[in-house]
Order: structure tokens, then C-alpha cells, then sequence
């Protein structure tokens, strides 16, 4: 089974409204035993989501798009750090690694965001700090030396564990990748309150990039009432992290 076949299967349920309200009744874990964590920003062991510095990719949805499927271009370059940055949880001060996603539609700059992970050595897992978020809405790239059309940037979506109730989630587990597994990423109240279903493991993955063994596929969704039919399919594979996410995928 090809990545489309199982992006195509999981969007058939997702968007079921008796299937998504069932989803939303089963609990997701939202406590996690921080205390027990010693966490580290770089070198980390889960091959799934990479914390290395310098660590780079770019996805793009060129197959969508060259086949009439999709109206506009969208990229997203992913860069590993070399920030950190300190969160202050429950008293308790914790540096993070910043990674990056820049995306963009057309050639023309959409979002920046600087996500702050750290993995915990003990388990593998990688936590989810919170981010910062800039979205370039109805700006005017004219001339890249001149500064942006005031009130252009808008933050939506920015989030930091410890401030305003937000609490740390994972992004991904360590270990054994359990299907069925389900928890929350994003724990910010009113923000953002994303949460991830673990779907299938052992896939083999192929895209423009190549060939990939061992994939997992993860159905991210939220628990907000505005949007909770959505659902975002993402495939994550050994020593590179997302080769798939919805219409994008790992570009060459």
C-alpha cells in the first residue's frame, strides 16, 4: 500500500462526522511524568523526529500540484537549531532545542514558526514546549530591503508551556511505536490543543525522495469544537523524521 492509498483511507474516516465524534470520546493521555525526565537538546535516540543540529528537509506537494490536484505550491523547510530556549514548567527551568518551519505558497512566504522540543533521555520521548508563530497575511513583498507593511504579521497559535495554563505534550514517542496509542501534543487552552493517534507501523513509504522501510503513520486532530473533523495524516520515517504530510511530501 502506497502513501496516497493510506492518506485516501484515513481521510474517508476522519471526515465521517459519526466516526470523528466517536474519536473524540476516547481519551487521550494529557499528564505525563516530567519529573521522572532528564531532558536533552541535541543527539537525541528516537529515529522518528530527529533533535540534531543542522538537521534540515524541505517538503513540497510538486506531485499534487504537477498532477492538476492541487491550485497552489506549498513548501516547508524544517532546520534543527542551534538555539535553545528555557521554559519554566511547574518551577522546574527546561532548555529546549528551537527547530524551525518556514512554509510558503507560490514562492511567496506564508508562516515562520520556531518550535521548542527537548527529548527525554530516559524514554525517547520528545516533548512539545510551545512555539512562536509569525503568519505573513496580506503582506507586499516588494522590495526585501524594506521593512514589512505594518499590521501584516499576525501571531495565531503561539503557545509556551508554564504561561497561561499551558502545559507540555509529545510530539513523539520512544520505544516501541504502539498503535493505538493516543495523546496529546499541544496542551494551551484556547490556543492550540492538538493531540496525535498512532495509526500503522512498518510501512514502506515511496516518494519523490525515495524509498523508505519501517514508516509509522500518526492522524494528529483537535480537540477544539470549532475544528474537530479535521485531521492531518503524517508518515514518519527512521533518520529523517516527516516524509509525508497530507499533500506534501519529502522533496529531493
Amino acid at each position: 500500500m502506497n502513501y496516497k492509498t493510506i492518506l485516501a483511507a484515513v481521510a474517508s474516516i476522519a471526515l465521517l462526522p459519526a466516526a470523528a465524534d466517536a474519536a473524540d470520546k476516547r481519551y487521550f493521555t494529557d499528564v505525563f511524568p516530567l519529573d521522572d525526565c532528564e531532558f536533552i537538546t541535541d543527539n537525541g535516540t528516537n529515529p522518528y523526529f530527529i533533535i540534531q543540529v543542522d538537521h534540515q528537509y524541505t517538503l513540497d506537494n510538486f506531485t499534487c500540484y504537477s498532477e492538476g490536484e492541487c491550485d497552489e505550491f506549498e513548501t516547508a523547510t524544517i532546520t534543527v537549531t542551534g538555539v535553545t530556549h528555557t521554559v519554566t514548567v511547574d518551577g522546574r527551568n527546561i532548555d529546549t532545542r528551537v527547530i524551525q518551519e518556514v512554509e510558503s505558497v507560490d514562492g511567496e512566504l506564508l508562516e515562520i514558526s520556531h518550535n521548542y522540543y527537548a527529548e527525554c533521555a530516559n524514554t525517547g520521548d520528545v516533548y512539545y514546549f510551545g512555539e512562536t508563530v509569525d503568519i505573513y497575511e496580506d503582506c507586499e513583498f516588494k522590495n526585501p530591503d524594506n521593512p514589512l507593511p505594518e499590521g501584516c504579521v499576525t501571531h495565531d497559535g503561539a503557545w509556551e508551556a508554564g504561561l497561561d495554563g499551558a502545559q507540555p505534550g509529545i510530539i513523539m514517542t520512544g520505544g516501541a511505536f504502539m498503535v493505538g496509542a493516543r495523546y496529546a501534543q499541544e496542551i494551551a487552552p484556547g490556543v492550540a490543543m492538538d493531540r496525535s493517534e498512532h495509526i500503522a507501523t512498518g510501512l514502506d513509504v515511496e516518494v519523490r525522495a525515495g524509498l523508505f522501510h519501517d514508516c509509522v503513520e500518526v492522524l494528529d486532530t483537535t480537540s477544539f469544537e470549532s475544528n474537530k473533523h479535521a485531521g492531518d495524516t503524517k508518515l514518519y520515517c527512521p533518520g529523517t523524521g516527516i516524509v509525508v504530510d497530507n499533500d506534501i511530501e519529502l522533496a529531493p
